[in-house]
Parts: structure tokens; sequence; C-alpha cells
């Protein structure tokens, strides 16, 4: 049944409640994305800092996955197109943000098809943090033969993914460039065979994954030898909005599957869109209000998850705290809409305290988002 998992039938009735294969799934994507976190160089004195500590070829072995049953093909890059505050005219440079990978022969058997992975970091890096609050919404424009101008993305995340870094040390051309490549790569060298491409990613990660899929997905790349669909599937851990409903409505054109997991006391998947959000484009459920263009929009089916610890308030957004919830997951609610989860959350915004400069840069962020959309 791996289609299904994969989100075929959009994962009706493996959501509610979890199936255990479906949740074993998430976990083991889940554990390809922890391993990003695991090889990545925090070490300031090393050669490698801001990029991965290990060869290609031994890198899930030391992150303790060797028995993953995935050969790593690429590693991929990219610099966001920002300049940080106090460095005036420096080019941020390109960071390892992930790696490609695919299931080596054993692997494919078990899963009943070739699967190609991406993988994904979040936010590390100070650029990084500047291109997530770049709110503003663009054109993502992915097919020049028809550019889509209703279709718009969040700008930091397209800067992420699209801007160039020629000088980089380990790369060359853009993250999109890269994957692009590398995922058409491997879909023409296994063409005979059945072939998936999953997209894993945490925060800014999944925003990342969600991207590369509707760009595969727009410029007809996920097709095999025989001309057959090859299904896209990301799986997305605490990750934020994305685009527009613009959108929303051209990946679900286009079959791209998402599977959102978000804990309902996480901030960051309620950022970007705050204030204009899938909530606020329409009055009275008929009337499209003028600056609905201009909202953000969640895309695809939410796996509603729900844990806080007061010692410890930064793990309702940790990558490991998620995974450790899912692995010892029991009876568990889990929503498919986002009805209950909106009251949880006004719940949530109401009991902590903020810091109010936070709520003030953001506010300014949203308002000049809606200025920009009405052209003011």
């Amino acid at each position: 049944m791996w289609r299904e998992i994969q989100g075929e039938g959009d994962w009706a009735g493996l959501v509610e409640p979890l199936h255990p294969l479906l949740r074993a799934e998430i976990v083991r994507y889940g554990e390809l994305v922890a391993a990003t976190y695991k090889a990545f160089d925090l070490d300031a004195g090393s050669k490698r800092y801001l990029n991965c500590k290990y060869g290609k070829a031994r890198m899930l072995q030391e992150v303790g996955m060797a028995g993953a049953g995935y050969a790593v093909t690429r590693y991929i890059y990219a610099a966001p197109d920002v300049s940080l505050p106090g460095v005036a005219g420096a080019a941020c440079p390109s960071r390892w943000v992930g790696y490609v990978a695919v299931a080596s022969d054993d692997t494919a058997r078990r899963l009943g098809r070739r699967d190609i992975v991406v993988s994904f970091r979040g936010t590390v890096t100070g650029s990084e943090w500047v291109a997530n609050m770049m709110s503003s919404l663009a054109p993502a424009r992915f097919d020049p033969a028809d550019p889509r101008s209703d279709v718009k993305v969040e700008s930091g995340f397209l800067s992420l993914y699209t801007s160039e870094d020629g000088a980089g040390r380990f790369t060359c051309g853009s993250c999109r460039n890269q994957l692009l490549s590398e995922v058409t790569r491997l879909v023409k060298q296994y063409k005979h065979e059945d072939v998936s491409i999953t997209l894993a990613g945490h925060s800014m990660g999944s925003s990342l994954a969600l991207l590369l899929g509707y760009d595969l997905a727009e410029l007809g790349l996920n097709r095999d030898g025989r001309g057959n669909h090859v299904p896209i599937t990301v799986y997305s851990f605490a990750g934020p909005r994305v685009g527009n409903m613009g959108f929303k409505n051209r990946c679900d054109e286009l079959g791209v599957k998402v599977l959102r997991m978000v804990n309902v006391n996480d901030p960051i998947t309620k950022l970007p869109g705050i204030f204009l959000n899938e909530k606020s484009r329409v009055l009275g459920g008929r009337l499209e209000l003028p600056w609905s263009c201009a909202c953000y929009t969640h895309i695809g089916v939410e796996l509603a998850l729900d844990f806080f610890k007061a010692r410890d308030p930064a793990c309702v957004h940790d990558l490991e705290a998620y995974l450790g919830f899912l692995k010892c997951l029991k009876g568990t609610k889990v929503k498919k809409q986002e009805a209950e989860l909106a009251g949880k959350a006004r719940k949530f915004d109401l009991r902590q305290s903020f810091d109010a400069a936070w709520r003030w840069q953001m506010t300014a962020i949203q308002v000049s988002d809606l200025v920009q959309s009405l052209g003011i």
C-alpha cells in the first residue's frame, strides 16, 4: 500500500486514527531529516564550518543510520540573497542545507519502489533567519513558458531556493539548480522502475521541500521512462506557511501531496500570516476580501500533535521532540482540518508572554504585505 502511504488518496482513513504503518514512515523520514542536524558542523574552527562534517559515502553511517537503506548521491547548498545587519555589502556564502539520497536495492524491494529522498534541515545561520523574516509574497515564476503570476510564495524562502553563490567552496549554482539536476538524473537512471520522490524537511527545510515539489511538478520533471507520473510527497515537520491560495491551488492541481506534522503549541507553524492567512480571505463564507491575494495559506493534510514542557519551552519546535512524541503516540487525536487546531492555537497565544517588540515587528511586516498587495 505504498501509494496510499505516500498520499495518493490524501491519506483518507490513515490519519485519524493514525495508521501504524504511516506513523512508522513519518518517523523514518523524520530521522532522515534529523541526520542533517547531526552532520552539520557548528565548530567555528573547523574547515567544514557550517557545512557537513562527513563525506557522502559515510554520512549516514557517522550519524548512526548505517542501516537506513539509502545511499547519499549529492549534498545541497543554499545562499539567500540577503544582507546581514552590520555587514554592509557582504554576500552570504552558501551553506549545507541537506542531501539527496536513493534507496538501495534491498530497500527498494521492501518498499515496493525506488525511493528518491531529499532531506532539508531547518534554520541555523543568521542569514537564514533574515530570509525567514522576509514575509512579503513574490511570484514564483518557475516555468518560463507559463510564469503564473498568481502563484506567489514567501520572498525569503524563494531567495534561499533560487539565489546563486558562484564563489561557494563546495557548490556550483543555486539550490534550485542543484536539486533539479540531481533529482532529474536519478529519475532517468531508474526510469524502468516504479519510483517515488519524497521530500522531507523541518521548519525552513519543509518550505524548501514544498518549493522543490511544486517546481518538479510544474516543469513536468516527475515522469518516468514510460511517461507515467512519479508521485511527489512532502513530509513537513513544524513547517511555516509558504505561499498564497494560488500556490496552494496549483500544488493541488499538480498532485503534489503534503502531510504536515504540526504541534499545536508551536508558534512557527502559524507564520508567516499571523493576521493575513486562510481564515481572513473571505467574509461570511462568500465575499472575497481585497487583500485575499496577500493571505498565506497552509497546504495539504495536517497531523496535529499536542506536546509542551514547561521546563523546556523550545521543545515545541524541536524535531527530536516531534519524533519522540510520534514514537510513543497512543490515542492522541489527530485532525485533517484546522478548525479545532485554531481554537487551541488562540488559547496558546493568550497564555504565552511573547516579547512585545516581536509582536509589533510581525504586525508591521503583515501590514506592509497588505499595503503592497493593495498597491498603496
